[in-house]
């Protein structure tokens, strides 16, 4: 085989509909891209490389090989760059693979070379068996270059078929060994699974390392400021992601950015109903008079274009006519039988006209990694045609409470006992952050019960939620057992209520979680939650969606010292002159759940601050539409 009468051609056309409408060559894989590793593969096998694709043409250039875009329009499938391949091709040959394949066979072209001679044929395309039946792969095929005028035409007639112009030339199938080499890459699951800088260890951070970064670390009084830093620092997102139905993608976050794959609008098109016509028609001193000669409906263009003192009825959405740059509104013209007649000034050229790509162009990103899916976005995602989205796996936490006293809801409420609330805010927080929820109910004050607890949870989730069991007493073991199973701190934050929490990462047979221990107290528990382990648990789930506090006027003195944050329970509300107001709801005891149940907003009041006076500003964390 003389390689020099081969080119070699890398099809990274496609839409990548199965991954998510992204372009799958330029995917991470291997510490590069896939389409690096298959322009490796092949660079040594011929004698020039070139890239067939449709988007992201500059970033393919920077491979510094050719980039060849279809020439068949609205297509977008491998048979249409093969056919940019063979008209632009300056050797005999033409080798393609596609972008996906990152496994192909270092003898593909010798090979293929080899059939194509031996049975005098005119495409030879690899084939493979796997469970007894024959496997072939038209993607991977060598051809003569003088079959471009038989695809172009086959392309023209409508075919589509990868070897479905095989009829009308000769064809030689070679059988290679390793079905493996042949496998693409079609979803993010399998992109993950088969990258093999996915699985290299990487060593865990430690908890010491991360505080070594603050100039002054006591854990016995830790600002919230600083706790909130060693857990952004120490926490680490979950790698896995999924595919999932554009509905079932609600609330999820998005693994990748999403790529438009198309331009929206898809044309110029009028921004009101009115009447199209042409900037140059408009006189600038008299009045205008135009000709109506057609309509235009939104969804059904006019056919044909207007020639000069000839305007088009257009209603709203409907696509500008060919030589329209302008629409006119309605209501700013008089209709005068078949004509229209409008004031001088009262519109300018390209006036009411919305542009192709003017709100998404073909290529852009769409919606951002890390973005959680909202209604909004189901709607954007379903304009552009995207019917399955890349997602992060869901987060599973599990979580429990701890303490001798707590009873379950239907049990009977012995003398000194409570019913255990704590687990039905946590459940609730956490089902409003999209989490899949383990629940482990009630552990009581024992070691055997509680390191065992930590362990099933451990082994079973990626995060681990505790309520109660981190200060410092008597029958609070869970201390000893959480700092024996991994790398758990311990701190007296300065912050008001919430005072006690615990936080690192525990191990056991193999797996590893992180663990948040929440103070016991009701409302503790919900604020420590809010303001500590959310941003960690969204961290975790790929997102970056940290508390959005606002400014409010506060309509009474409130008693605070300098030195740490309190967080006190408010409700927000217009003030007399509609700006927003807030009070507190009264006694701001750290078991008094029902003020939670009351208020509609925190308020936030930070280290350094000292008493506020009626009329000060304050931050506030409104509860609702807390993910």
């Amino acid at each position: 085989m003389n390689k020099e009468s081969i080119s070699g051609l890398l099809l990274a056309g496609g839409r990548g509909t199965r991954m998510g409408h992204v372009d799958k060559g330029l995917q991470p894989f291997g510490g590069t891209t896939m389409a690096a590793h298959v322009l490796a593969r092949l660079a040594p096998q011929v004698a020039t490389l070139a890239i067939n694709a449709n988007q992201n043409l500059d970033t393919y250039a920077a491979f510094g090989v050719p980039v060849w875009p279809d020439d068949t329009p609205g297509f977008a499938g491998p048979l249409a760059g093969l056919e940019a391949g063979l008209r632009r091709c300056t050797t005999h040959y033409l080798l393609t693979a596609p972008c996906d394949s990152p496994f192909l066979p270092a003898d593909l072209a010798e090979r293929l070379f080899e059939g194509l001679q031996r049975e005098d044929a005119d495409l030879a395309v690899a084939v493979t068996e796997e469970n007894g039946l024959r496997q072939p792969h038209p993607v991977f095929c060598l051809l003569k270059t003088g079959l471009a005028p038989v695809l172009s035409n086959y392309l023209a007639a409508g075919g589509r078929r990868m070897d479905g112009w095989y009829p009308q030339i000769k064809v030689a199938e070679v059988l290679f060994g390793d079905a493996d080499a042949f496998r693409n890459i079609n979803t993010r699951e399998e992109l993950q699974q088969l990258d093999p800088s996915a699985h290299q260890a990487q060593p865990l951070p430690r908890l010491a390392d991360v505080v070594s970064c603050l100039s002054s670390y006591d854990p016995e009084a830790l600002p919230v400021r600083d706790a909130q830093r060693i857990i952004r620092d120490f926490v680490t997102p979950v790698r896995a992601t999924e595919q999932v139905a554009l509905r079932a993608a609600l609330g999820r976050v998005l693994a990748l950015d999403v790529i438009s794959p198309i331009n929206v609008p898809s044309h110029d098109n009028s921004a009101m109903d009115g009447y199209a016509l042409r900037g140059a028609d408009l006189l600038p001193d008299t009045p205008t008079r135009l000709r109506v000669v057609g309509t235009t409906y939104a969804g059904r263009a006019f056919d044909g274009a207007p020639q000069a003192g000839e305007c088009i009825r257009i209603m709203t959405g409907g696509v500008m006519p060919a030589g329209c740059d302008s629409v006119v509104p309605q209501e700013f013209v008089q209709v005068d039988g078949e004509s229209i007649v409008l004031a001088p000034g009262v519109i300018r050229p390209d006036d009411n006209r919305r542009f192709a790509g003017e709100d998404l162009k073909l290529g852009s990103a769409a919606l951002a990694a890390g973005k959680v899916v909202r209604p909004g976005d189901l709607g954007l995602l379903a304009s552009l045609g995207v019917a399955e989205v890349p997602v992060r796996r869901r987060l599973r936490v599990a979580f429990f409470s701890t303490g001798d006293e707590l009873r379950s809801i239907g049990q009977p409420l012995d003398e000194g006992c409570v019913y255990d609330s704590n687990r039905y805010t946590i459940y609730g927080m956490l089902q409003r952050l999209g989490c899949d929820i383990i629940d482990m109910g009630v552990v009581r004050d024992d070691p055997q019960a509680l390191e065992q607890a930590l362990r099933d949870a451990c082994e079973s989730a990626d995060a681990i939620i505790t309520s109660g069991g981190v200060s410092v007493g008597a029958a609070d073991y869970t201390r000893d057992i959480m700092a024996r199973l991994g790398d758990v701190t311990f701190w007296k934050i300065g912050m008001r209520p919430g005072r006690p929490l615990a936080f690192g990462r525990i191990a056991s047979n193999g797996r590893s979680a992180f663990l948040f221990g929440l103070p016991g107290n009701p409302v503790a528990v919900m604020v420590s939650f809010y303001f500590f382990a959310r941003e960690a648990l969204l961290r975790m789930m790929g997102a970056e969606a940290p508390l959005e506090l606002m400014r409010a006027r506060s309509s009474a003195t409130i008693r605070k010292k300098p030195g740490r944050t309190e967080y006190q329970r408010g409700i927000l509300a217009r003030g007399a002159d509609g700006q927003p107001e807030v009070r507190i709801t009264g006694s701001q005891g750290s078991g008094i759940l029902r003020s939670m149940s009351e208020a509609n907003c925190m308020v936030v009041l930070h280290d350094e601050q000292g008493n506020v006076q009626a009329g000060d500003m304050v931050d506030v964390l409104l509860f609702e539409g807390l993910i």
